[in-house]
């Protein structure tokens, strides 16, 4: 098997790539590739890492269809990938959180410092010879006492709280995912609004990322609650700070400073208003330019995709939930159990589908079950499409495409089992149910619709319904031998004797069209059908 294939489009640390090589990748580096280019490249590779300078569109994307499968972003921002293409495309985009988290949030506090104290106004005097003019111009104020609002607690700003809290500052915060308790241990006040947050703050800093619901979250409503003399930095993503209206509170006086990392536009033109602005600091991008930074995304991003590539470990990504080594071993088994059901329900329940149900019972149903009903779910939409169509991304969107109505349940319910997972498929004339546990580590099926079975769910299955008399199953027996197809297991279901029946026969090979209409016309033979799992 040839070794799956990354392209590096923007600079990432050599230890890095030495990290790839050396696990058995192959790792081409062709850096400033046009859109154009990528989209003639993506056929070729299995992996794509990117930082900021390269822009991962829809049109790529697109052509990788069927080969690529992760793209890797060496840092935080992940709007230069497109996303929903991705995500339809089964491609995985994984970004790393953590390699500059230290990095960003001390640039950040130093960005408030230096805009509380004028640092490079007052710099700039001195270099000018205007010591005595900056001396009155350029005194500044105290951290010491003052409210600093975070907007955003994840990584970087819990270490910009830390830094904060070192210099005596009042530290409040939102987070719509900050619970109650971390914002405790982590010594903040948690706000239930963003505007709670700016309207007590002294300090304003920003660490979201850019979504709809975030672009402009400092707009000219939210400026006009917060106090006179407030200073705002932003070392997170451009557009988060609607740009027009904070010049606007600069030239008023209602915003006494902002420092800047980032901008709408970058570069910002000629023409952009704040760089006239003495009340303004900014750097050209430079929160995760650190060389100790640059060294851990590199480093990052590198384990990440040869996680992805050798082992299907899924770590930080930003469109599926993580997937490493330790959750993989304690919920792949159930993964391959969901999608075996996934796979039975869709070749035997009702066509065309509607609804599309997951039950949970014992163990299981107190785990995170998010990956198993995609796994469930990723068997079902296999079922007559193109092999490695539907996957853990993009099941859920092509069940949406469909119509499926897709629910899970945690049903309190006896069982005697420790784990059950259910599976029903259904429209308005019909539903059909099927059931699978473990027996020790092995796949069962334990119920088709209303029989109760122990069934091996694995490779070509003969199922069918008789009446319960003597010399149906010696018949099929029969009609297989003939066809020189070997029965490797069989289980049978039955209310009672005489009555309705049900079996499952494990074969060694499929059943041609000819033999499956023999053994349908036996006599007490109600349906025969085959499923290839």
């Amino acid at each position: 098997m040839s070794q799956p294939r990354i392209l590096v489009c923007d600079p990432i640390s050599e230890k890095g790539l030495e990290f790839l090589r050396s696990s058995g990748l192959s790792v081409d580096v062709k850096l400033g590739l046009s859109e154009d280019q990528l989209v003639e490249n993506a056929p070729n590779y299995q992996a794509m890492i990117v930082r900021s300078g390269v822009k991962i569109t829809a049109r790529v994307i697109e052509a990788g269809t069927g080969v690529l499968s992760a793209i890797g972003r060496a840092g935080v921002g992940v709007d230069n990938i497109d996303i929903p293409s991705a995500t339809k495309h089964g491609v995985v985009v994984m970004n790393t959180p953590g390699g500059n988290t230290i990095s960003t949030a001390e640039h950040a506090f130093t960005l408030m410092v230096s805009m509380a104290r004028h640092i490079p106004q007052a710099h700039q005097s001195v270099v000018e010879g205007r010591f005595k003019e900056g001396r009155k111009a350029y005194s500044g104020v105290e951290l010491y006492k003052k409210t600093l609002a975070i907007i955003g607690m994840g990584r970087i700003g819990g270490e910009l709280a830390k830094r904060a809290m070192g210099f005596g500052m009042r530290v409040v915060a939102y987070d719509p995912y900050l619970t109650a308790a971390k914002a405790q241990a982590l010594r903040v006040e948690l706000c239930e609004t963003v505007d709670l947050a700016v309207e007590q703050a002294d300090f304003i800093t920003l660490h979201v990322p850019k979504t709809p619901e975030t672009t402009h979250i400092i707009n000219a409503e939210r400026i006009a609650r917060m106090k006179d003399g407030v200073r705002i930095i932003n070392c997170a993503r451009g557009g988060l700070i609607d740009e027009v209206a904070l010049l606007e509170g600069i030239k008023s006086g209602k915003i006494a400073g902002a420092a800047m990392d980032v901008f709408e536009n970058e570069p910002p033109s000629a023409d952009y208003e704040l760089l006239s602005r003495p009340e303004m600091v900014f750097t050209p991008h430079l929160g995760a330019s650190t060389e100790e930074a640059q060294e851990n995304v590199g480093i990052e991003v590198a384990y990440q995709i040869a996680g992805r590539l050798l082992r299907g470990e899924v770590v930080n990504a930003v469109n599926m939930p993580n997937l490493d080594e330790k959750t993989l071993k304690t919920v792949g088994p159930y993964l391959e159990l969901a999608e075996l059901l996934g796979k039975f329900v869709g070749q035997l329940g009702p066509n065309p589908p509607e609804s599309f149900r997951i039950d949970y019972v014992g163990k299981v149903a107190e785990m995170d079950t998010t990956l198993i009903s995609r796994a469930a779910l990723k068997g079902f939409l296999e079922v007559g499409a193109t092999p490695g169509s539907a996957n853990y991304l993009n099941a859920p969107s092509l069940a949406e495409a469909r119509g499926l109505r897709i629910t899970e349940s945690r049903p309190s319910e006896d069982s005697e089992f420790t784990d059950l997972i259910r599976v029903i498929a259904g429209n308005e004339s019909a539903k059909f149910v099927v059931a699978g546990t473990f027996f020790g580590n092995q796949p069962r099926l334990v119920r088709i619709d209303e029989y109760t079975l122990d069934a091996s769910p694995f490779g070509d299955l003969l199922i069918f319904k008789n009446t319960d008399s003597p010399g149906v199953v010696g018949a099929i027996g029969r009609i297989l031998g003939e066809a020189n197809v070997n029965i490797a297991n069989m289980s049978l279901a039955r209310y009672h004797g005489g009555g309705k029946a049900l079996s499952v026969l494990n074969i060694d090979s499929a059943i041609d069209p000819n033999t499956l209409d023999k053994i349908r016309a036996i006599p007490g033979i109600k349906s025969a059908i085959t499923v290839r799992m």
